[in-house]
């Protein structure tokens, strides 16, 4: 089989993380200004409308476009190829599993983005393609699914971040580790709270036979947890972790080892 275009790989991938960290950011950020002031809070569709109507926002988009594109090409890759060497255990299929499923949600984000440049049609309200892709979630059984594979996903996190398995793929001096570890670590389990929390609801759509209105995602994950108590402190932290996430996403961007020499 021929091997990967190493040369076209390696930036493509970068770029997408780099993407991944502004979405991230943007989220942070509207997470605590819903906490504390009068924000709205921020899903990644919402994040990116929020970077169009930036100063240079049409160029951003573009450049979020290209970075999307690249962060879905190389979680397939990772799934597919198994670059980072996690294997068919329980915890290794959980991982490739969330890169999948990463590569759909990132792919539904695309499309959306696509979109609002008027490729899919005018107006940002979302691409037919975008509504049928997320319109899978809409199968009970399917919910149950997502429900396990979120789950999942989230235990991975915490595993990664529990016995920091991200620092086999960083490449970085010890004095730049110690701050990558705090933001890894912090992101990490934050993002895993967050895909825990849409694991729950997306139960409960199925305990519930589908009656529950919407479908479960980030929005729904931080409404959740805005509702319980003290739950303005508890969307503040999670924007922090959040914000985290972001940077995390930033170091892996900069530092992280792209493994395409067995792709």
């Amino acid at each position: 089989m021929q091997k990967l275009p190493r040369h076209f790989i390696i930036p493509f991938a970068r770029a997408g993380y780099a993407a991944r960290g502004l979405i991230y950011l943007v989220i942070g950020i509207f997470a605590i200004g819903a906490a504390f002031w009068s924000f709205e809070k921020k899903d990644t569709k919402g994040a990116v409308l929020e970077v169009l109507q930036l100063p240079l926002g049409m160029a951003l988009i573009i450049a979020l476009l290209i970075g999307l594109a690249g962060y879905v090409s190389w979680r397939l890759v990772q799934a597919i190829f198994d670059t980072d060497d996690h294997g068919l255990s329980l915890i290794g299929s959980a991982v490739r599993l969330g890169l999948l499923a990463s590569a759909a949600t990132y792919t539904t984000l695309g499309i959306y983005t696509l979109s609002l440049i008027g490729v899919f049609g005018a107006g940002g309200s979302g691409s037919s393609a975008s509504d049928r892709l997320a319109g899978v979630i809409g199968s009970t059984w399917a919910a149950l699914a997502f429900s396990a594979i979120f789950a999942g996903v989230a235990m991975a996190h915490w595993w990664k971040a529990y016995h920091a398995k991200y620092r086999d793929h960083i490449e970085a001096d010890s004095q730049k580790m110690t701050y990558i570890d705090m933001v890894s670590r912090t992101g990490l389990v934050a993002r895993g709270l967050v895909l825990a929390v849409i694991s729950v609801l997306f139960f409960k759509r199925f305990t519930t036979a589908g009656a529950q209105q919407g479908e479960p995602g980030l929005m729904s994950a931080l409404n959740y947890i805005h509702q319980l108590p003290a739950g303005n402190w508890l969307l503040a932290a999670m924007g922090f972790g959040l914000l985290a996430f972001a940077l995390y996403s930033i170091v892996e961007a900069r530092w992280r080892r792209i493994n395409v020499h067995d792709a």
